[in-house]
C-alpha cells in the first residue's frame, strides 16, 4: 500500500469549454500539513482553478485529489461542494452577512450548546485578528480591509485543518497588510493550521509561504522555498515572477561587461553596486525612484537600461554619470 497524503492530487485535469489552454492539465501536487503554500503565477495560469479543485468546490475531468487518504468529491458527487474540515476565504468577502455585527458573523458557525464557550472563542477569534474593538459594528459599516479580517476569522472559528485563501489581501490597504499576514503565520504557528493561498504579489508570497508552487499554463513547473526560489530560479518566468529582475539578451548583456552563451540574463536590483567615481563612469542615472527608505535608480547606457537598488538616498541625481558593477546574474534559455 503506497504512502498516504495529508492533501494530494494526482494527474489532475480541469479544462473549460473543451479548451486544452484553460485551467490546469495532468498537476500532481502533494500539499505539507501545518505550513503556508503559496500558489503562484500569471493571471490565467489555472491557480484559482487548483485551489477549487484541491477543496472540493470543482469536480475535475480526470485525475483525484485525496484529504487523509479519503477522496475529495466536487459538486458533480456532493450536493453541498467543499470539504467538511476546510475553509475558504476570497477577496469578495461573500459569505459575510452585511447587516449582522461583526459577532453576529463570526459566532454564527458555534453551536448554542455552550453558550459560554461560544461568547469566549468568538472573543478569542476577534483578538486574535484584531477586530475585537469592531465587535458591534455591522459590516456593512465596514472598509474593504477590515472584511477580510472578519471573513478569516469568520473561516478560521471552527478550527478547520485546511484554510484556502484565494488572493487574500486584495482588499487590505498596504499599512494594514503585513500585520494581517503576520497574524495568520502565528495562527499557524500555534494552532497547526495548514494555509494554501493563492497571490499575484511576490513581496507577498516571499515573507508569507514556506513553500512555493509555480504554475505555468496550467502546469506546476517549478516549486521550492521562497529564498531558494528567489535566490536560483530554475527559470526565466520564476525569476520574472518572483523579482523586479532586468532581463537582458545576449547583445544587452555585453554591454554590461557580461559574456554569456544562453538566451537571456537576469539581474536583480540589488545585484549591481553603483560606483560614483573612477575611470569607467559610462552610465547615465536616467530617473530616481523614491520606494521610501530607499530609492530605484534607473541607469541607461547604449540604449540598455538597469534598474539598481540605492539604500544612500539622495546622493545620486538623474542626468549624473555613474560606474556599476554587477555582483551576480542568472542566465537563462528561451522559454
Amino acid at each position: 500500500m503506497g504512502k498516504i497524503h495529508f492533501l494530494n492530487a494526482e494527474s489532475v485535469t480541469k479544462n473549460y469549454s473543451n479548451d486544452k489552454a484553460s485551467g490546469v492539465n495532468n498537476i500532481s501536487i502533494s500539499i505539507t500539513p501545518g505550513k503556508i503554500t503559496a500558489i503562484v503565477g500569471e493571471s490565467g495560469t489555472g491557480k484559482s482553478t487548483l485551489l477549487k479543485l484541491l477543496y472540493g468546490l470543482l469536480s475535475p475531468d480526470e485525475g483525484e485529489v485525496f484529504f487523509k487518504g479519503g477522496l475529495i468529491m466536487g459538486p458533480i458527487e456532493k450536493l453541498i461542494p467543499g470539504h467538511d474540515h476546510m475553509k475558504m476565504v476570497t477577496q469578495h468577502t461573500d459569505d459575510l452577512n452585511l447587516f449582522a455585527t461583526v459577532r453576529e458573523n463570526v459566532s454564527a458557525l458555534l453551536p448554542n450548546t455552550n453558550l459560554e464557550y461560544k461568547k469566549n472563542e468568538t472573543e478569542r477569534m476577534l483578538r486574535q485578528l484584531n477586530v475585537l474593538a469592531l465587535q458591534d459594528k455591522r459590516v456593512a459599516d465596514l472598509s474593504g480591509g477590515e472584511k477580510q479580517r472578519v471573513a478569516i476569522a469568520r473561516a478560521l472559528i471552527t478550527k478547520p485543518v485546511v484554510l484556502f485563501l484565494d488572493e487574500p489581501f486584495n482588499q487590505v490597504d498596504a499599512s494594514f497588510r503585513e500585520g494581517l499576514q503576520q497574524n495568520i503565520r502565528d495562527i499557524v504557528k500555534q494552532s497547526g493550521l495548514t494555509v494554501i493561498m493563492v497571490s499575484h504579489d511576490p513581496a507577498e508570497v516571499l515573507s508569507m509561504a514556506d513553500e512555493l508552487v509555480v504554475l505555468k499554463k496550467g502546469s506546476i513547473v517549478e516549486q521550492g522555498t521562497p529564498e531558494n526560489m528567489y535566490k536560483e530560479p530554475a527559470m526565466l518566468y520564476t525569476a520574472q515572477l518572483l523579482s523586479r529582475c532586468t532581463i537582458l539578451t545576449r547583445a544587452e548583456a555585453k554591454v554590461c561587461g557580461i559574456d554569456t552563451k544562453k538566451a537571456a540574463v537576469a539581474i536583480n536590483p540589488e545585484y549591481i553596486e553603483l560606483i560614483a567615481s573612477g575611470l569607467n563612469n559610462d552610465w547615465r542615472i536616467k530617473q530616481v525612484l523614491f520606494k521610501g527608505f530607499f530609492e530605484e535608480l534607473l541607469v541607461e547606457k547604449n540604449d540598455v537600461l538597469l534598474r539598481v537598488l540605492n539604500m544612500d538616498r539622495g546622493r545620486y541625481n538623474e542626468g549624473a554619470n555613474v560606474g556599476l558593477r554587477i555582483k551576480k546574474y542568472l542566465e537563462y534559455e528561451n522559454e
